[in-house]
């Protein structure tokens, strides 16, 4: 039966491009499982976008001498940009400066603090006296006092993942200040709205007691530690100047929350699709308890608290008819070249950067190899060459080539009709259909490295069987037996387009039609802009297409005509390891 699959993302924070880190961590993965539950037939509703009020934001505008607003919308056309030529195929990427999220944000608030899940409390928190402000605790940064990280943020411990309150930090300093400044930070009390999470603590563990069965490990293990250290109330307010406006009197100047409202953004993402689509009540269709909705965040493992533990409480205090998320197969993360990527310094590849050079599925290959899926992993661009050349030229690309070339030469441009099949063609074959369902297994699970590694495995039984049944040579003797293995190996090379298409969609597409098949395997990636609010932007939507294949053994017809081949991928010259690392740690330009 259909599925319902709701593919939630992490929201970027909208101050600056994307590095590989970040779509390594969540923006691949989730790109992988929805192309592959629309490949198989479910519905999929695939939605994020830009964070817009995060206090890095701010950070950033601060830094440039910009608006909050301008570093928002400069960041969000680069996304945009980048999931197109990247192939991320979100149904829809809006933002949270929307007013349809507004609403849904405030309607949040408003009735959590109407049943009893809100609370207000005079808390303690800093203040710079030279910035004549309270500070946001991702203005702060300081050293952590449970692994004394020195590099914690005034939220959260990027090093050990606990979360933070800032006047926690040992030696906190504003963000702020400039080189050789001191700013002077002192301890003042506000006002604030805290989610009383304490109240959610039974529901939550029973939430996790099926978990076992298919729930990351480390991510279990993450949530239960943090369950059993006690859940406290969390503030959702902040004094800002920028984000969502409390809906109630009296409270000027302060504003909901970004953790509190960003996640939120799930929701109400999947509301305003169902608007744009013309369809306004489509979107509950994932947000229904029922044995066939499903919904999975993918998101990095420095928000898994928030996606297992804050975000479920909200949906069971705002909806208790609203479905928990089904599964969080949060990533660890990718390193680059012995170290963690770092913004300030530079040492990042940058994803706008990387697609004005190189092609999007080399990336995506490599990424999938190498996901951090349990452990840290670390990407090189010495990798990231050998990779290409080895194991997408060598294997994956050279099969495909050369059974197309010589097929189109030899048998006038058609699929060739087979004669009767030897023990080695039929076991080709079930190997062939054995991948596919191992494949389609591993994915199902959300385990992509494991998905991956059964597709090269095939390619390479596949240049195996061609080194053994050498159609070029047999064709001068015994043309139908050569016939049959090039049947055979298309059979096999139309299975495999299929596997890879989740990882390798522009190349899939490419051997897709180079096979005689008419479009794209699904639907194709488009931005469009919609008028539906005073505060809409530009947004990338998934285009459904013609469903042209299944994830079924390929039934790819004798006598279909073939299009002219052409090689699926490029060598890349090994002097562009060096060339890449060298620029890393130096200003971008």
């Amino acid at each position: 039966m259909t599925k319902k699959i709701g593919v939630f993302v992490a929201w970027p924070y909208a101050n600056g491009m994307l590095h590989l880190g970040h779509i390594a961590g969540a923006y691949l993965t989730a790109d992988i499982f929805a192309r592959y539950h629309r490949l198989i037939g479910n519905d999929v509703l695939m939605v994020s976008g830009s964070d817009s009020h995060g206090t890095p934001v701010t950070v950033t505008a601060d830094q440039e001498g910009k608006t909050p607003r301008q570093v928002f919308e400069e960041s969000h056309a680069l996304f945009l940009e980048a999931w197109q030529k990247l192939g991320i195929s979100f149904d829809l990427f809006t933002h949270t400066d929307t007013e349809n999220h507004w609403a849904i944000a405030q309607d949040f608030f408003a009735r959590l603090l109407q049943k009893g899940f809100i609370y207000t409390a005079t808390e303690n928190q800093l203040y710079c006296e030279n910035d004549a402000r309270f500070l946001p605790d991702r203005f702060i940064g300081g050293e952590c006092p449970y692994c004394h990280f020195p590099r914690a943020r005034g939220d959260q411990c990027d090093n050990c993942g606990h979360v933070l309150d800032a006047t926690q930090l040992i030696n906190p300093q504003c963000k702020l200040a400039r080189p050789g400044e001191t700013h002077r930070l002192v301890v003042r009390a506000s006002e604030h709205f805290y989610l009383d999470l304490p109240k959610f603590e039974k529901r939550l563990l029973d939430y996790l007691k099926d978990k076992d069965a298919y729930w990351k490990p480390n991510v279990l293990t993450f949530v239960r530690n943090w369950l059993e250290r006690g859940l406290h109330g969390r503030a959702i307010t902040r004094d800002l100047d920028w984000g969502i406006a409390l809906p109630l009197p009296g409270y000027a100047g302060k504003c909901i929350y970004v953790w509190f409202e960003a996640v939120i953004g799930y929701y109400s993402a999947s509301v305003e699709w169902a608007k744009n689509r013309g369809i306004p009540d489509k979107w509950k269709e994932w947000w229904t308890k029922d044995d066939n909705v499903r919904s999975y965040y993918f998101v990095g493992k420095d928000n898994i608290p928030f996606h297992t533990i804050i975000w479920p409480a909200m949906l069971l205090g705002y909806d208790e008819n609203l479905p928990l998320p089904y599964d969080v197969p949060a990533n660890e993360f990718l390193n680059l070249e012995g170290r963690k990527f770092s913004k300030s310094e530079n040492w990042a590849v940058w994803i706008n950067d990387y697609l004005q050079a190189y092609d999007a599925d080399p990336l995506r290959y490599l990424l999938s190899v190498n996901m951090p899926e349990f452990a840290d992993t670390e990407f090189t661009w010495r990798e990231f060459v050998r990779r290409n050349n080895d194991d997408l030229i060598a294997n994956w690309g050279n099969l495909a080539n050369r059974v197309l070339s010589f097929t189109y030469k030899n048998f006038d441009g058609r699929v060739p009709t087979p004669g009767d099949l030897t023990e080695t063609d039929r076991a080709l074959l079930a190997q062939s259909a054995a991948a596919l369902a191992n494949v389609g297994n591993a994915l199902d699970r959300v385990r992509f490295r494991e998905a991956i590694g059964h597709a090269i495995e095939l390619a390479r039984q596949a240049n195996v069987y061609l080194q053994v049944t050498e159609p070029w040579k047999t064709i001068k003797t015994d043309r139908a037996r050569a016939a049959t293995a090039l049947f055979v190996a298309l059979r096999v090379i139309d299975d495999l387009k299929v596997m890879f298409y989740p990882f390798l969609p522009f190349a899939s597409n490419e051997l897709h039609r180079q096979l005689g098949y008419e479009g794209d395997l699904v639907g194709t990636i488009t931005c469009e802009t919609f008028h539906e609010t005073t505060r809409s932007h530009t947004v990338a939507m998934y285009q459904p297409g013609k469903h042209t294949q299944k994830w079924a053994p390929s039934q790819l017809p004798p006598g279909q005509s073939l299009r002219e081949p052409k090689a699926l991928f490029k060598k890349l010259d090994e002097k562009i390891a060096d060339i890449e690392r060298a620029k890393l740690g130096k200003p971008r330009g």
